[in-house]
């Protein structure tokens, strides 16, 4: 019966057997972990023969003749932009790869635009008064952090079905010129796992920011993470073009949840304006980013086609944990209306949305009881989620065995919580 139906005495006879299953499981000194979005040991030995692909000096030759070994290919080798372009729909020169970080690339590109404006600006940013940025909510907490560290004053723009909301967005950004610029994770977003369908793409292409030194921070982390089958993004970066709006997008991804997680490679791409604007600044900070990572990329994927094949396992090791966490909340949750939550067919992340007043309750609740999530409201600028009521869920790391025991002491957790609220007790 939905907790909304039962009547008061129903639910505390209800809410007492809940705490006595509560303490018995607190006995237990459970230790279980879903608060990050880590690949779980066996998707990491995947790509164990990647080590080995470079393993003597001859090796450390490219194919173009560099010597990986020593400075200089600030952009990257020639094959490493090329699988990267190939991955993002973009052409070799519009790539840049880093280091194993592209979080490190998206940090330094907005440090550079407060620093020193970006390519067409006038000023830095920092030289303009106030700066503010859009964050579609939920969102990813690490870009929050990013532009909190940096005084950027975030605003929340809610997520739909399809993306985020275009019509708030066209609007705020063609009459505030302080708003320069807006996070995106367009393909299996972070955490709620939509992919923005093709009118919010077009549309982004299409912005007339009033700033024009606005940009959109697309962050492609999760391009070929599918579960199941290829789900296709619209390319931004050309439809930028045919709006006139090239220098508008600036794409990132890498290969963190591709191979290793903090040895793998990290690339944007921009237009030729935008490239050069950053080179500009990155060969004074560094005269090269490491070569023979980039050639052991390049050798163990000799193209797009090779990586997703890879990532088709990695779908075979993750299925089976989405689908435990998502069964669980089915089970548990759904037949008594106290939760929703996404059912993503790629990336990392559920997101669940508990009643509302409820989420830091049932995080306290987890973590009493030996379960550490992500804390509520992370996926919220400042950490503030005004209806408390998001969680995001990170089902990759754990095996199947912890997971579904983990997920059993969360949907305890959801149901103590909401009891308390219908009770009065929160």
């Amino acid at each position: 019966m939905l907790y909304s139906q039962k009547d008061k005495k129903e639910l505390e006879s209800c809410l007492m057997q809940l705490e006595k299953e509560y303490a018995e499981v607190k006995k237990k000194g459970l230790k279980l972990d879903m608060s990050r979005g880590k690949p779980s040991t066996s998707q990491l030995s995947l790509s164990a023969d990647i080590l080995s692909v470079v393993n003597k000096d001859a090796d450390c030759f490219s194919d173009n003749g560099t010597d990986c070994r020593n400075y200089g290919l600030l952009e990257g080798l020639p094959k490493a932009r090329q699988l990267f372009a190939d991955i993002l729909g973009v052409k070799a020169e519009n790539v840049l790869i880093g280091g194993a970080s592209s979080l490190n690339l998206m940090y330094d590109e907005v440090a550079r635009a407060m620093m020193f404006g970006v390519a067409g600006g006038e000023k830095p940013w920092s030289a303009q008064g106030k700066v503010k940025f859009l964050c579609p909510v939920p969102g990813y907490d690490r870009h929050f952090a990013i532009c909190e560290l940096m005084g950027i004053e975030m605003l929340n723009v809610p997520m739909t079905k399809d993306g985020p909301d275009m019509d708030m967005i066209e609007k705020l950004v063609s009459e505030d010129e302080s708003i320069k610029g807006i996070w995106c994770v367009p393909k299996y977003a972070n955490p709620d796992g939509t992919v923005y369908s093709d009118e919010t793409v077009r549309r982004f292409a299409a912005l007339r920011p009033k700033a024009k030194d606005f940009r959109i921070f697309w962050d492609n982390a999760y391009a070929v993470h599918d579960l199941y089958e290829e789900v296709k993004l619209a390319n931004l970066f050309e439809l930028s073009k045919e709006y006139g709006n090239e220098n508008l997008p600036i794409m990132f991804t890498s290969t963190s949840k591709i191979t290793y997680a903090g040895a793998g490679l990290a690339a944007m791409a921009a237009s030729a304006a935008n490239i050069e604007k950053t080179k500009k600044s990155m060969g004074i900070q560094t005269i090269g980013y490491d070569k023979i990572n980039q050639l052991r990329h390049v050798r163990y994927f000799p193209d797009a086609d090779a990586v997703k094949e890879h990532m088709k396992k990695h779908a075979e090791i993750l299925r089976p944990k989405f689908k435990t966490v998502i069964s669980a909340f089915e089970k548990e949750l759904a037949p008594l209306g106290i939760a929703k939550w996404s059912n993503p067919k790629g990336g990392y992340f559920i997101s669940l949305d508990v009643e509302k007043g409820c989420a830091k309750r049932v995080y306290q609740l987890a973590k009493e009881a030996g379960v550490t999530l992500t804390p509520a409201g992370a996926p919220y600028p400042y950490g503030v989620d005004k209806n408390d009521e998001n969680l995001r869920i990170a089902p990759s790391f754990p095996p199947v065995s912890e997971l579904k025991e983990a997920v059993d002491v969360l949907c305890l957790c959801v149901k103590i919580a909401a009891a308390e609220k219908y009770l009065g007790k929160l």
